[in-house]
């Protein structure tokens, strides 16, 4: 039984007196691989339906101790991998801007509860955009913190490298405010110019993307152009295969038939990766992270389209390109805001996103809001009509 109608939640949480703090007053959902003491710590997947968090996940306590209300445990991707949130065992997630379409994953919950109003904010995680593309999927903000400034204290981990607990709400301040509760900010200004990458590293992206990011550069002013050493598609394929290695060994105890036959096939690309092209993979990520936190240093923060295309139906396959743009800052380890950038001409969100480097978290907040007055993008989803489920 749904508990929305849009399936976002899969667990309500019981009320608990708030304490007071910069929070107060906020309700919060949270992602099912991240603990809440009481609850259901499932990560999406039939192997944990039975466990209960015995403690709170270190970004929860904090959240609880700036007197954020949890409100319950949201929906996500099998085990965080995937970017549809059409999860096998509790269920699609269904977008509010459209329903029987996608709200991106993993942290489809996450996006899908903040878009409707179910909640002021949620926490998701983010491995190589699973933040991100739920926030431009559903027309509302993220925030990738950068994994040394966020504890994975509490999170059934992904990858270990990659991954980072962030969180996504309808508006900047509501973003700030809870990332600054949860995550460590620095204030340290960067170089002050914008980069972007030339041609946009040669991703094909939807007209209505590309509106988008023609506006947000725009607004921007003067843009230095750059080129990372390899091609966006090989980087994300990279970061894939680091990705299901772990996990490959993380689940190799596990019975298989608690693994989906979706979740099987992705993990089994990691042990059948040769030793040589493993090696070339580490070496094609650790050159563009190198080069990614170079050329901001060098011209200031890496202005980017979120997803190269808009939410899609349940019943489409999934763009392999959706993490192209978003997997460069988990791979170089740098924090990034995907805020609304427009929408496409049948009325489905687009997002564009800023990186910058860690330490530099007031500035690129700073950013966004300066970049988020120009665009004015922000579109709540039109309600459902009466009666209306999927």
């Amino acid at each position: 039984m749904m508990l929305d109608a849009f399936n976002a939640f899969v667990e309500r949480a019981p009320d608990a007196p708030a304490t007071d703090g910069s929070l107060t007053g906020i309700t919060i959902g949270v992602k099912a691989n991240i603990a809440v003491a009481g609850l259901h710590w499932t990560a999406g997947m039939a192997l944990f339906r039975d466990r209960i968090a015995e403690q709170d996940a270190e970004v929860v306590a904090r959240l609880r101790a700036a007197g954020a209300s949890i409100t319950g445990i949201v929906n996500m991707e099998e085990a965080a991998l995937g970017a549809k949130t059409d999860n096998p065992w509790f269920g699609p997630t269904h977008n509010p801007h459209r329903m029987g379409y996608t709200p991106g994953g993993s942290s489809g919950g996450s996006g899908a509860a903040v878009a409707a109003g179910l909640c002021d904010a949620a926490l998701g995680t983010d491995t190589m955009g699973s933040i991100r593309i739920p926030a431009a999927y559903c027309g509302v903000y993220g925030f990738k913190p950068a994994q040394a400034h966020v504890s994975q204290q509490g999170l059934e981990l992904a990858e270990r490298d990659f991954d980072a607990i962030g969180p996504l709400a309808r508006s900047l301040d509501m973003l700030e405010r809870v990332a600054r509760a949860m995550s460590d900010f620095g204030d340290e200004t960067g170089a002050s110019g914008w980069t972007a990458l030339t041609d946009l590293g040669g991703v094909e992206c939807q007209p209505a993307v590309l509106d988008g990011f023609t506006r947000a550069r725009t607004a921007c002013g003067t843009v230095a152009e750059i080129a990372l050493p390899h091609p966006l598609s090989r980087v994300r394929f990279a970061g894939f295969i680091k990705t299901v290695r772990f996990m490959a060994a993380h689940f190799a105890e596990a019975d298989p038939a608690l693994l989906s036959d979706h979740l099987r096939k992705l993990i089994a690309y990691g042990p059948r990766r040769s030793e040589a092209d493993w090696a070339e993979d580490q070496r094609i990520l650790a050159e563009t992270a190198d080069a990614l936190r170079d050329a901001i240093a060098r011209h200031g923060a890496l202005l980017l389209p979120t997803a190269p295309q808009t939410a899609f139906a349940h019943s489409a396959a999934a763009p392999a390109n959706q993490a192209d743009f978003t997997c460069l800052a988990n791979i170089a380890g740098l924090p990034a805001i995907s805020l609304p950038a427009g929408s496409s001409t049948d009325g489905l969100p687009v997002g564009v996103q800023i990186i910058a480097l860690p330490g530099q978290e007031s500035d690129l907040f700073a950013r966004a809001r300066t970049l988020d007055a120009a665009l004015a993008a922000y579109r709540p989803p039109a309600p459902l009509p009466e009666g209306e489920s999927p």
